[in-house]
């Protein structure tokens, strides 16, 4: 019924109803259904409390040991009220949840021991520490405890076991289970460290414990006996070399002999330091003790060094120096000991050098070398001479005397006391660096010492001490063969002149470099000395330049011409040229010049020194040498042009395929020698160049005949309108000449506009005559201008006639209006040559040129012009020009209207030739029609005919030849027709006439019809 009401009442109120009747059993069985699915805490607990209500233990047990939503903490206080005759509920919640003490005291007090020993033995032994704090906390008996803890034995984790015993002081409980362990072979620590605990609370001989067992851990187990007894600690941390813990128990308790002993025994570095840092205010009485107890006691070097060292490290210099001569002086094991004696003495130097001396005196087996070193060092001067002497290191004794002390007389008097060859050696070296040369280089002789020539050579040759330099040498010679020494000492003998030695010398073997030696020697200016080393290595080059230095020219000739050197040549010949031995410099300067790279260098030499003549003279012989080449022949060119310019130019002429043209040009510019230049520019194809120069510099350039031949290969067009300028404003007589000659290259409109703007066509007239033929616009315009402006109106008309490309109809306009008829007639032609019929007309009448206006008439093929110049004659009583212009204007005038016109103003008479000839014309139309029809039927007959003999003849022959198909019919051409075209017409287009009348117009005899004259129209 709960089960169906539940999700109307819901789980809680069903519980609390359960509750409220005590119905344990129901909710017993009302929450199993809902305990797998629920993870309600409330649910899990009220199951576990109804199934222990109503009896149900093993329920209890499986849901506390499973279940993971129930409240522990009050699950376990309902399971200790309910008193379970099975605790294992009870064991199951305190042992998931923490709660092992209270579950120990629970079962404890309810007498309840064999639920503890199945607990520690087989449900978690792990928490048998616990277990026994707590039955330790309520007094259990001991004997029940031991049991307990013996019970499970090896299973016990010891650690936490012990630390709940040692917590109440009970560690004595532990002690049968402890050697149990022990006796089973148990290398635990914690299971030794709580043995040695209990040992040492025994006093049973803890000293043996601590120092034989390897077990136990020294840092816990000395931490126990710090307040029990503080020397078992020094002991056990001895043993783990527990620093930091051995130091701080010794210094709480005074112990510093025994912190000392560990310090010396242990040889650590980082402990060392640590004990004596400043900062330890117990360092004064532990370095008492090291040095009164623990290193006497020290029979261990590597103890005595490592304290020494930590005391060198530490930076306790005086406090080391007590202990050393506490080792050292004090007939110790070590008082012999080489580095504790070495030690001992560098502590001095640092700390206190007033010991040190004291030291040296006393001790015997130190390191002599490297303490005398330390000693120089630390600037103890006499200690480190006293060492040096004492250990016989003679050589440091007299560096120090020389480098130290500086005294080079003390150095010079131990030399002599020692006679050492090391020791005079270094004596001469320190002389040699005081500038003493000679008392160095003797010092060097009596040490019989080679290896620093060098420095020995370098300083006599400051000092000039060359005497003493030769004796040094000499002796080095017989010890080494070395070309320096050699070299010097041929030099050493020229500096005292002793050239005949030298003369000897290198006669003899040697290894001298004597060419380094002649270099030097020259360098030097020692010529007569390096001449005879040159002439000896026949160095004939160097032999040169030297007899120059010595103003022997001839020979200093005679030397560069066996040396044959270009350089050597060049020597000898500035330096003649220097001396002005101007024929020996050309003796050399033929063997330079013929090098083109040195050509010029000889050049400019000369020329600094102003000796032009002998440079020119010298090139002019360089011309017939064989070798001569282009440079050369410039070179002289560029001379010329300087310094002699009348030979310029026949030189150009006579030598022009062998010059540098470009560098000659350059030099002809500069000196301004135009006539040169240009032939230079022609000659090398400059034609642009050439042309400028000429204009440019016109005075000495021009030249007519060359300037043309030059401007009509010039590239650059712009040059030939700087010529017509040029022309124009210096050779105006000339320019047509040269404008004819450039004709066919020139743009003759623009050079009718510069004439035009510099006023000058009529100069010009020639070459726009020449190049009308071209028909450019400007020139016949520029033409046409000038026959206007002279009344030529022959010229005019016949450039009119002949070029057309003008402004017509601006000259037409210009030339109706001259004063001169024939200026108006060729106005008047100009407009019928245009098509401008009616002003060439009306011009023409206004000068009663009626001939002009008939052939204009008849020109324009206009009918309706022809007619009313008809009408104008007949308005005009023209009757004769009715009849010309009725015949001039045959072809344009109708008939009906001739006759018309000449009908009705009473001229038939006048109209009459032109009636017969348009009879006779259309009258042999009509025959030559007539004619060609007969011969049109002549011939289509003959072909008909023909057709048939073909027909008839292919008929004969059809099986034997094909078909032929017939000729297509002939075209007969028209008949020819005379007297359609004008007769022949001469002077101004009209026929010859005899006396007046017309020609004859057939070919039979016609009356001549007589005309009226007609007089000049």
């Amino acid at each position: 019924a709960a089960k169906e009401y539940s999700e109307q009442l819901g789980v809680d109120g069903c519980i609390k109803l359960f509750e409220q009747f005590k119905s344990y059993e129901g909710l017993y069985f009302f929450l199993g259904s809902y305990l797998s699915s629920s993870e309600d805490p409330d649910i899990h607990f009220k199951y576990i409390e109804s199934a222990a209500r109503t009896g149900q233990i093993k329920e209890v047990e499986r849901v506390t040991r499973e279940s993971n939503f129930y409240d522990a903490e009050k699950t376990k206080n309902f399971l200790m009220e309910a008193k379970l005759p099975d605790a294992r509920p009870l064991i199951n919640v305190c042992d998931r949840f923490g709660f092992v003490p209270d579950l120990t005291h629970y079962l404890y007090t309810n007498n309840m021991l064999r639920y503890i020993e199945g607990y520690v033995q087989k449900v978690n032994p792990g928490n048998a520490p616990l277990v026994v704090g707590q039955l330790l906390d309520d007094e259990c008996p001991e004997d029940f405890i031991k049991g307990l803890i013996l019970s499970v034995r090896s299973l016990l984790p010891v650690e936490p076991l012990v630390d709940e015993c040692e917590k109440r002081n009970r560690l004595r409980l532990l002690t049968q289970f402890l050697e149990h362990l022990v006796s089973e072979g148990s290398q635990d620590v914690h299971v030794h460290n709580a043995l040695g605990k209990i040992i040492i609370d025994s006093n049973n001989n803890p000293e043996h414990f601590l120092t034989t067992n390897p077990f136990y851990d020294s840092r816990v187990v000395g931490k126990y006996c710090e307040k029990r007894d503080p020397t078992l600690a020094v002991v056990a941390y001895r043993r783990g070399q527990c620093d930091d813990e051995l130091i701080n128990v010794t210094n709480k308790n005074s112990l510093f002999k025994l912190q000392a002993r560990y310090v010396v025994e242990r040889m650590d570095g980082d402990l060392w330091d640590k004990v004596l840092l400043p900062e330890n205010e117990y360092r004064r009485q532990f370095i008492d003790q090291v040095v009164s107890t623990a290193l006497p006691e020290s029979k261990s070097p590597e103890q005595v060094s490592a304290a020494v060292k930590a005391f060198m490290e530490a930076d306790l210099p005086h406090e080391l120096i007590e202990l050393l001569e506490k080792i050292v002086l004090q007939n110790s094991a070590f008082s012999g000991n080489f580095n504790l004696q070495n030690l001992l003495i560098l502590t001095a130097i640092k700390a206190d050098p007033s010991r040190v001396m004291d030291y040296v005196n006393r001790l015997d087996n130190f390191d002599g070398p490297a303490v005398g070193e330390v000693a120089v060092e630390a600037q103890l001067y006499e200690e480190a001479f006293a060492i040096f002497k004492k250990f016989n290191l003679n050589v440091q004794a007299v560096d120090v005397l020389l480098d130290n002390i500086q005294s080079i007389e003390r150095a010079e008097e131990f030399a002599f006391r020692v006679e050492e060859d090391a020791v005079w050696s270094h004596v001469a070296k320190a002389q040699l660096r005081e500038g003493l040369v000679s008392e160095a280089i003797e010092s060097f002789i009596r040490a019989d010492d080679a290896t620093h020539f060098l420095d020995v050579i370098r300083a006599a040759e400051e000092a000039d001490v060359y005497h003493d330099l030769v004796k040094y040498l000499l002796m080095v010679r017989q010890k080494a063969r070395e070309p320096k020494v050699d070299g010097e000492l041929i030099f050493a003998y020229a500096k005292i002149d002793r050239l005949s030695d030298i003369e000897e010398f290198i006669l003899m073997p040697n290894v001298a470099n004597l060419q380094n030696v002649g270099d030097r020697l020259y360098d030097e200016e020692l010529y007569e000395a390096a001449k005879i080393i040159y002439a000896f290595i026949s160095n004939w080059a160097k032999l040169a330049v030297t007899l120059v230095k010595l103003k022997q020219f001839q020979g200093a000739v005679d030397a560069a011409r066996k040396a044959n050197s270009a350089k050597t040549w060049k020597e000898v010949c500035f330096a003649c040229v220097d001396a002005e031995e101007f024929r020996l410099a050309q003796i050399c300067g033929l063997n330079i010049i013929i090098q083109v790279d040195d050509l010029e260098e000889v050049s400019e030499y000369y020329q600094n020194r102003g000796c032009f003549n002998e440079l020119i003279s010298l090139m002019e012989s360089g011309l017939g040498l064989e070798r001569a080449h282009m440079g050369i022949f410039t070179e002289l060119g560029v001379l010329y042009a300087r310094y002699r310019p009348e030979k310029l130019m026949e030189h150009i002429k006579l030598f022009s395929t062998r010059l540098n043209i470009p560098k000659l040009i350059r030099a002809c510019d500069e000196q301004q020698h135009w006539k040169e230049l240009t032939y230079l520019y022609i000659q090398y194809d400059e034609f642009d160049n050439a042309a400028t120069t000429i204009m440019n510099h016109s005075p000495d350039a021009w030249d007519h005949m060359q300037f043309k031949d030059v401007a009509v290969k010039v590239a650059n067009v712009e040059i030939y309108y700087k010529a017509v300028h040029f022309y124009l404003q210096e050779h105006p007589d000339l320019i047509n000449d040269l404008l004819n000659v450039l004709a066919l290259r020139l743009d003759h409109t623009r050079v009718v506009d510069i004439m035009r703007k510099a006023g000058q066509l009529h100069l010009v007239k020639p070459y726009m005559v020449a190049v009308q033929s071209n028909n450019v616009s400007a020139v016949n315009e520029a033409l046409n201008e000038l026959y206007v402006e002279e009344e030529d109106y022959e010229r005019l008309r016949e450039s009119v006639d002949m070029h057309d490309n003008f402004d017509q109809i601006g000259l037409a306009q210009k030339l109706e209006k001259h004063e001169l008829l024939e200026m108006r007639r060729i106005a008047a032609y100009i407009y019928k040559k245009a098509g401008r019929w009616k002003q060439s007309i009306a011009l023409s009448k206004k000068d009663n040129m009626y001939k002009d206006c008939m052939e204009t008439c008849s020109q324009s093929g206009d009918r309706e012009l022809s007619e009313d110049l008809l009408v104008y004659f007949i308005e005009q009583g023209k009757k004769e020009c009715f009849a010309s212009c009725l015949f001039i204007c045959y072809d344009l005038i109708r008939a009906d209207v001739a006759l018309e016109l000449a009908w009705t103003n009473n001229m038939l008479d006048f109209a009459f030739p032109y009636l017969l000839q348009f009879i006779r014309e259309y009258t042999s139309k009509v025959d030559d029609l007539v004619k060609d029809r007969i011969e049109s039927q002549k011939e289509e007959k003959a072909k008909e005919q023909e057709e048939k003999d073909v027909v008839a003849q292919q008929n004969m022959y059809a099986q034997l030849l094909p078909l032929a198909l017939p000729a297509p019919p002939g075209m007969g051409g028209p008949p020819p027709m005379g007297g359609m075209g004008m007769p022949p017409m001469g002077g101004m287009g009209m026929p010859p006439m005899g006396g007046m009348g017309m020609p004859p117009m057939g070919p039979g005899p016609m009356p001549a019809y007589g005309m009226p004259p007609m007089g000049n129209y």
